[in-house]
């Protein structure tokens, strides 16, 4: 039975990644050798890691534009400390939208004076804050473009003089943007672009050393610039597949095209959870809604067994909520088909007319 994959991540590849990256696994290039045996150094992976960073560049219309693009480790979590090790001097300004901007500022306040302009906790986190102020001294303003746990996404970014900086680790390439707006843009690789051990680092260069600490070689922006993403031996499988995947996008026609798909995917999703009176939206505001990751519970909890019961039987996998939110989560990533959408959308459909 065809598995239809809403994991929140690792996520779901498309099928022609998946069987170029496992032919990569037993004959690379036709080498006689496993991508997992070659040498970093040689010239297939140095033209894998160059060509991951230029369609990256590519694809968010950043090349010549000041910005370079690096493939790193320690996934979004290692970001949260690099970008104040880089960039905090005065003041970081942060807005709290959910558990992966939480843990932004608590890496942050480790290294000095961070200023939570906007939150919305106090409506455990399900829509987006409006109507903040920036102060005038913040050497940058920190923001999380979408939130797997909670379901929501940011549809504006705040005009400022301070250094923006976004993780879009679980949105990056499915919408178009003007993404000369952002100055550092950070990104897991496994919520919407490829397999887990690599994270994709955009970063305009004139904002770099600009503060005064010392920074540690491995947590220095300018320090994996210089060395092209290969200061260290860097996670050449997880960078190939994610590569795979983005020329995969570019032979689809781009963002621009992904979007609209992304588009269709949930507004088919959201109209039956708003329209079906056995769900509820988790996310309150239909403007603060994720394209990603929607997040909707059961009316009546006495049809939970029922309901899990049709969708584990229609082939859907990885349905179920966080566990602070609870319920349901169905994660559309890029290369999830319409067709997956509509399978939940008819479980759904049969749930409420068997109820």
């Amino acid at each position: 039975m065809k598995k239809h994959n809403f994991s929140a991540g690792p996520c779901i590849l498309p099928q022609s990644v998946l069987q170029k990256a496992a032919q990569a696994v037993t004959n690379f290039n036709d080498s006689g050798l496993s991508i997992l045996e070659v040498s970093h150094r040689s010239k297939d992976i140095v033209n894998v890691m160059e060509g991951a960073r230029e369609l990256a560049l590519e694809h968010l219309g950043l090349q010549n534009k000041g910005y370079k693009a690096l493939f790193l480790q320690g996934g979004a979590s290692l970001e949260f400390l690099m970008v104040a090790y880089n960039l905090l001097e005065t003041k970081g300004a942060y807005m709290n939208t959910g558990t992966w901007a939480d843990k932004a500022i608590k890496e942050a306040k480790l290294l000095g004076n961070v200023d939570v302009v906007a939150s919305s906790k106090d409506q455990n986190f399900n829509y987006i804050p409006k109507g903040f102020t920036i102060p005038a001294d913040a050497d940058y303003f920190h923001c999380t473009s979408n939130n797997t746990i909670f379901g929501t996404q940011m549809q504006n970014f705040p005009d400022t003089d301070a250094a923006l900086v976004c993780d879009m680790s679980s949105d990056i390439f499915s919408r178009v943007l003007d993404f000369t707006k952002f100055d550092l843009i950070y990104a897991g690789a496994q919520k919407n672009m490829g397999p887990a051990g690599t994270t994709l680092v955009i970063v305009k260069e004139e904002i770099l050393g600009k503060v005064s600490r010392v920074i540690p070689s491995m947590l220095d922006y300018q320090v994996h610039i210089s060395k092209d993403s290969m200061f260290n031996t860097p996670a050449v499988y997880p960078t190939y597949v994610s590569m795979l995947t983005l020329e995969w996008l570019k032979d689809l026609g781009g963002i621009a095209e992904i979007e609209k798909i992304n588009n269709a995917k949930a507004a088919l999703l959201y109209s039956e959870i708003d329209e079906n009176p056995l769900f509820n939206g988790f996310v309150t505001n239909a403007e603060d809604r994720s394209k990603m990751n929607a997040t909707f519970t059961l009316n009546n909890d006495d049809l939970k067994e029922r309901f899990d019961t049709l969708w584990k039987s229609a082939g859907i996998s990885g349905l179920n909520g966080h566990r602070s939110v609870g319920g349901y989560r169905a994660s559309m990533y890029n290369a999830l088909p319409l067709e997956s959408v509509q399978v939940l959308v008819d479980v759904m459909q049969e749930l409420k007319r068997k109820a």
